[in-house]
């Protein structure tokens, strides 16, 4: 009878125990940290007027002139491009030791992301000195096991209309201001566990030489 009761309080000891363990997973899938991180393998921009060709910096024209005909006339209108950034993705594991295989939960999608410009010389107002820092949607999921590039707006069209930018129009290169764009990406695994990335680039806005 005591082996047969003590066999009785092990299986309910070791079958509450279970239950403990499964709903602590389930909390942790639900509203635990992610167990996985999010990479930036690479970030890269374009200016607007050749925004196929991208690479780690940016030359960003705060005006271009392009080329159009009027009337039979060729005539040259100035004309706003907004530049464009490119990110190229992949997910870490926290617990690198781990011998759980990575689910589909681990999965990554990134909705949205910021971008603020600052100087090194540490003058940074908005509309003064830097343009103006924007949010922007952003739609890509990282899978687990590879990377994934997705597209998004480095410097709004709108920034180049307005100071500092604006104020470097028809001056040339000889006038610029230098920055570096923070790059912010947020995002949740499938769980719902927020995931945060950034990664800097710098940009330099003035009124280059047009393309002919």
């Amino acid at each position: 009878m005591r082996v047969s009761t003590l066999q009785q309080r092990f299986t309910m000891a070791a079958l509450a125990t279970a239950a403990l363990l499964a709903t602590a997973c389930g909390e942790v899938a639900r509203t635990g940290r992610a167990p996985t991180y999010l990479v930036i393998e690479a970030l890269e921009g374009a200016s607007g007027v050749k925004p196929t060709e991208f690479g780690a910096t940016v030359s960003s024209d705060v005006v271009t002139l392009v080329d159009q005909s009027v009337n039979g006339t060729t005539v040259r209108v100035p004309t706003l491009y907004g530049d464009v950034g490119r990110a190229t993705f992949s997910l870490g594991a926290k617990d690198p030791t781990s011998t759980t295989a990575p689910s589909g939960l681990n999965a990554v999608t990134i909705s949205r992301y910021r971008v603020v410009y600052r100087r090194a010389d540490g003058r940074n107002t908005q509309g003064v000195d830097v343009p103006y820092a924007f949010d922007g949607a952003f739609t890509v999921t990282v899978p687990v096991s590879s990377t994934v590039s997705a597209g998004f707006d480095l410097v709004r069209i709108a920034a180049k209309a307005e100071p500092p930018l604006a104020n470097l129009a028809g001056r040339g290169g000889a006038q610029f201001i230098g920055t570096i764009a923070e790059i912010t990406f947020y995002g949740r695994d499938q769980a719902g566990n927020d995931v945060s990335a950034a990664g800097t680039m710098s940009v330099t806005f003035a009124d280059f030489g047009d393309p002919k």
